[in-house]
């Protein structure tokens, strides 16, 4: 047996190892996405909270990147990177102490296979990054005080607490894991209510999530209309809850969600195989999972019915699925299930394919109309910002020769995005200043980095607008209250083999005649 466990830590130990080297190296060849380039602004100006998200991916952000003293796509993404790697070894713990190590490497793996843990939250730098970390570690003290209550005792109460409030700094629905294991309390183990410890461990999350209470106090309770404007449409549609469905289907891996929906197909089975640890009693472990699962699942489907959702917003559940499904299968079969393996083969095809496209084969996937060229192709995701930098940075240089445009010259956008790629691979490497000049539902968090100091636009400046033609704008409504004129675009075009993925209209914007109003009130 202590071979068995040493072989399975070995393995999980070599494909964490192996995983996080990949994930530096396809760091080198993705641009920072739309996302992952806007949560940057987290760290320029750190928060407890911010308009969207509360302040945890930014202040990861600040360590990566050493205090933005190295800021790469590397930098960027590296807390994520590990943030994944150490979860991952949680989830393997986790499943061990829920059944053996076999059932902790099968759970670690349809994590590692998942799109969503191990792609758009452990190589991507989002929120959902450190919070999936504090996740599977809040899962991980629960399941054992489940499994091992004799080993509980108050330092884990104290944990449990922080690990919560830690995941609620991410994303606010870190909150969720004290409704899951709540329902749990009430439903099938309501003496635990009588535990001193259970208070103290929601008064230390209460405390530390009271900091985004009191940030939105402080700021008209912005995050809270920004997320209620999300969900609070009446109109039944079928459309939102089939996207949902498919993207979650997709999000997880179609493979590895399949291999997470069988167990639960044969709840009978499932419960037996969680019985054999108990001596022939019902383990109530396994209801712990599902109460941190299902009900979030089901709760994002409800208001698919009626809003448009994301797909990654159920993503946290399925880390109880997957230890679920780990007990399942290292019951139901020898060794790895051969589903298990083609999820494997599926995630390393899309994977290949993907570089593939971008870089040998790429193809027009968006909009081929010149008015929205490249428009929802996926290649421009990841490229072209760098390129486009280069071109642009002789242009100015240019202009600035030729008189063109006076010495003050700025950025202006309209939108999060493009701002987030503007500031990073744009605005910072050229020492130009950014400016948001639009709603605050359309700017978010570049409404307060106009406060600063040096983003101050002026009677007379000049400015330049960039418009991708993935993301089409209208320069001529959205800024000209602001210049008395705003000249015929140059056109910067990214042709990679031959194909014209996206063109890039730089606009001129001459002579400020009027100032942006301010959006938030500087503090």
């Amino acid at each position: 047996m202590h071979q068995s466990a040493f072989s399975y830590q070995k393995k999980i130990g070599g494909i964490i190892f192996g995983t996080v080297i990949l994930k530096i190296i396809l760091s080198f060849f993705f641009e920072l996405g739309n996302d992952e380039v806007y949560y940057y602004t987290y760290a320029v100006q750190p928060d407890w909270n911010h308009f969207d998200h509360p302040g945890m991916v930014g202040w990861m952000i600040r360590v990566t990147t050493l205090n933005l003293q190295w800021v790469s796509e590397l930098s960027m993404r590296i807390g994520a990177i590990i943030a994944s790697a150490m979860a991952t070894y949680i989830v393997f713990e986790t499943g061990t102490l829920l059944k053996n190590e076999k059932a902790g490497f099968i759970a670690a793996i349809l994590y590692s296979l998942s799109i969503y843990t191990t792609i758009i939250a452990g190589l991507f730098v989002l929120p959902d990054s450190p919070q999936l970390l504090f996740f599977t570690a809040s899962i991980y003290l629960m399941v054992k005080w489940v499994v091992k209550p004799h080993l509980f005792h108050w330092g884990n109460w104290v944990t449990l607490g922080l690990l919560i409030g830690l995941a609620t700094l991410s994303k606010i629905h870190g909150l969720y894991l004290w409704i899951g294991f709540g329902g749990f309390f009430l439903f099938h183990q309501p003496k635990a209510l009588r535990e001193k410890g259970v208070y103290l461990a929601i008064l230390i999350t209460a405390v530390i999530a009271s900091i985004i209470l009191i940030w939105n106090i402080q700021n008209d309770f912005i995050t809270y209309q920004f997320h209620s404007k999300r969900v609070t449409h009446t109109g039944l549609s079928l459309d939102y809850f089939l996207q949902e469905i498919i993207g979650e289907f997709l999000y997880q891996n179609p493979l590895v969600y399949i291999s997470c929906l069988i167990p639960l197909l044969k709840f009978s089975t499932l419960k037996k195989y969680f019985q054999s640890n108990s001596n022939g009693e019902h383990s109530k472990v396994l209801y712990l999972l599902l109460w941190l699962s299902i009900p979030l699942i089901l709760t994002f489907w409800g208001l698919s019915l009626f809003n448009a959702t994301l797909p990654h917003w159920t993503g946290p559940a399925f880390i109880a699925l997957f230890l679920i499904a780990g007990v399942y299968w290292s019951e139901h079969t020898l060794g790895i299930p051969k589903i298990i393996q083609w999820a494997a083969g599926f995630l390393g095809i899309v994977m290949v394919c993907f570089l593939l496209l971008v870089y040998v084969f790429p193809k027009q996937l968006g909009s081929s109309s010149i008015n929205n060229l490249g428009e929802y192709n996926p290649i421009n995701d990841v490229t072209g910002w760098q390129y486009f930098e280069s071109q642009f940075s002789s242009l100015v240089q240019k202009d600035k020769a030729e008189g063109k445009m006076n010495k003050q010259t700025f950025i202006v956008t309209h939108k999060w995005f493009p701002a987030g790629h503007l500031l990073f691979y744009v605005a910072n490497p050229l020492q130009m200043p950014l400016i948001a000049i639009g709603s605050l539902s359309d700017v978010h968090k570049f409404a307060w980095l106009n406060n600063e100091t040096n983003h101050s636009l002026h009677l007379g400046n000049d400015a330049y607008c960039i418009v991708p033609s993935n993301l089409p704008a209208n320069p001529q409504q959205l800024y000209g209250a602001y210049f008395k004129e705003i000249q015929k675009p140059d056109t910067i075009a990214l042709v990679t083999h031959g194909i014209t993925l996206r063109n890039f209209y730089v606009y001129r914007l001459k002579n400020c005649i009027q100032i942006p109003p301010v959006l938030v009130p500087k503090k």
